[in-house]
């Protein structure tokens, strides 16, 4: 998936926009970022510890944890040039819902 397609994909969600945070893009619903692009080789989300367990364990070519105390949190390294629309797909969703109020956030698939 290229840099466009998902930029695309994750305004396309309820009340999201795209920001920056330390000169990067990033995309947010209500001001929480949930996606952030630091680089052209990867995306990073915000998942909780046990999701990115779940990433890891089920996408371990396509996803890492971010390096030190926010890989502990849940932030994670999605390669989404080479990984699967899918995967990518489910994981931007995710993020977006682990932050979006459960007023706007449709139930999980």
């Amino acid at each position: 998936m290229t840099d466009d397609e998902l930029v695309a994909f994750a305004l396309s969600l309820p009340e999201a926009m795209e920001s920056s945070h330390f000169g990067n893009r990033d995309f947010r619903v209500r001001g929480k970022i949930y996606l952030a692009l630091p680089s052209p080789d990867f995306c990073v989300v915000k998942l909780t510890p046990d999701q990115q367990q779940m990433a890891l364990a089920t996408a371990p070519d396509h996803v890492l944890a971010v390096p030190g105390g926010w890989g502990a949190k849940g932030w994670t390294r999605v390669f989404h040039s080479v990984a699967g629309e899918n995967t990518i797909y489910a994981l931007v969703r995710q993020a977006w819902r682990n932050v979006a109020p459960k007023s706007i956030a449709p139930p999980e698939d």
